[in-house]
């Protein structure tokens, strides 16, 4: 079998599995595991620009992604009028004055020769600033907060279409890796790796005890969507009518059509980041990057500044993370902070991108949609498998009690020995790198 009919037998395979999804159970999970699939892949693209682009091992994905859907509240929620009149300017008064600190402190250590002084002079700027930051801020966030807590409670966003969220959630991303890698890219793969993972749970901390900026754990819904409510459609006599031709009802009807219109932008949106890692992964620059991954001295030694590339491709990859977050977040409808675990953001996005096969874009699409697919479907074929195995016991019996309430812990065994199989198979990867 050629490489690319094994190829494409792959993808018609894990397409054969959501459309059967869709005559077996429904059609409106088919649609779900298909957009979720969608977003999973761009994410899993990111994780492999890092890794199997550069090396970098990256366990912080969840961060990037909680940017990401962020980036779609402040955006697309209206501004609270009363919360910034009550303390808003208070609050960007002392964002202002913390970042001054740090750039004070910054050009301090860079003007001053080393010596006591530089180290006294720079306590002494971080210390007072610190104090000065909280005096400014902290009563401002007390006032935004104090405006209807229990509705709002926060500044709001900026009123715009929520589409604009996507690109600005890759921006905030791509500038919360910049000064990642800036601190962290000189280190080991292990420490980058607990540097990663260390920053993407202050971020989400953030998001969970900063009632102002997101409403922390009490979470934002009701954001905007970018295609039509359900209930405008079933109020179009045309749309009723169509519905009908097609042998549906008009409640069912207006479900698929969102979940079809989220997979049509959803497609657009991968098909780009795909083009362009494509066109980066077969250019003179994915070539050093490949030579980078492979043997850094011999890099450097040909005048190649490691470091500079490292950062431009950590990135680049979570700049995808971002773009697929705030798309999950539009997806949703809602951000919940509480949601980002890291098996589900961190660990499942790196068995995508194992099993597809690192180094290759391709494989990392077909890794997204695989695994998604098996994550969904595991936990009721699980429960299906142990009915059937408990069947025979008898009512009551302390097995058969364990084992159906095992039947949720599936999930884990079944990502476990697919990676396992994987890897014994063909550690390479399903699609593995040329």
């Amino acid at each position: 079998m050629s490489e690319i009919t094994r190829n494409v037998s792959l993808f018609a395979l894990v397409a054969t599995l959501i459309l059967l999804t869709g005559f077996v159970q429904s059609w409106s999970t088919a649609l779900l595991i298909l957009n979720m699939g969608l977003v999973s892949a761009i994410m899993s693209m990111g994780v492999n620009l890092q890794w199997g682009f550069a090396g970098l091992f990256n366990v912080g994905v969840m961060g990037f992604v909680a940017l990401g859907g962020l980036a779609a509240v402040l955006v697309s929620m209206p501004p609270t009028v009363d919360a910034w009149a009550a303390g808003g300017a208070r609050v960007m008064v002392g964002l202002a004055t913390g970042a001054g600190v740090i750039v004070a402190a910054t050009l301090v250590l860079r003007r001053m020769a080393p010596s006591r002084l530089r180290t006294i002079t720079v306590v002494a700027v971080l210390v007072g600033g610190f104090f000065l930051y909280r005096w400014v801020f902290d009563p401002g966030v007390e006032a935004v907060e104090d405006v209807n807590p229990a509705g709002t409670g926060y500044l709001g966003g900026l009123g715009l279409p929520i589409l604009l969220s996507w690109p600005v959630g890759g921006l905030l991303a791509a500038g919360a890796a910049w000064i990642i890698g800036k601190a962290a890219l000189g280190l080991r793969s292990d420490y980058l790796a607990i540097a990663t993972l260390g920053i993407a749970e202050i971020i989400l901390a953030v998001l969970k005890n900063e009632d102002w900026l997101s409403r922390g754990v009490k979470n934002v819904s009701g954001l905007p969507r970018p295609v039509p409510y359900e209930r405008d459609l079933q109020n179009d006599p045309g749309f009723v009518e169509t519905a009908a031709g097609l042998g549906l009802d008009p409640v069912t009807a207006s479900s698929l059509y969102i979940k079809l219109s989220y997979a049509a932008l959803f497609a657009v949106a991968l098909v780009i980041i795909l083009v362009l890692a494509q066109l980066a992964l077969n250019s003179p620059w994915g070539r050093m990057m490949r030579a980078i991954r492979d043997n850094e001295t011999a890099s450097e030694a040909m005048g190649k500044d490691v470091t500079r590339r490292h950062l431009q491709v950590f990135i680049l990859g979570s700049a995808c993370c971002g773009i697929a977050g705030a798309m999950m977040t539009t997806l949703d409808g809602q951000l919940i902070p509480t949601a980002y675990q890291p098996l589900r953001f961190t660990f499942l996005i790196w068995v995508m991108v194992i099993v597809g096969g690192s180094g290759n874009n391709f494989g990392a699409v077909l890794g997204g949609f695989l695994i998604w697919f098996c994550w969904v479907q595991v936990e009721p074929v699980g429960h299906w498998l142990m009915s059937v195995v408990t069947a025979p016991m008898a009512e009551g019996s302390a097995l058969k009690a364990h084992l159906l309430d095992s039947a949720a812990h599936m999930r884990l065994l079944t990502m476990g020995l697919i990676l396992i199989l994987v890897l014994r198979f063909s550690p390479r990867g399903l699609i593995p790198e040329k």
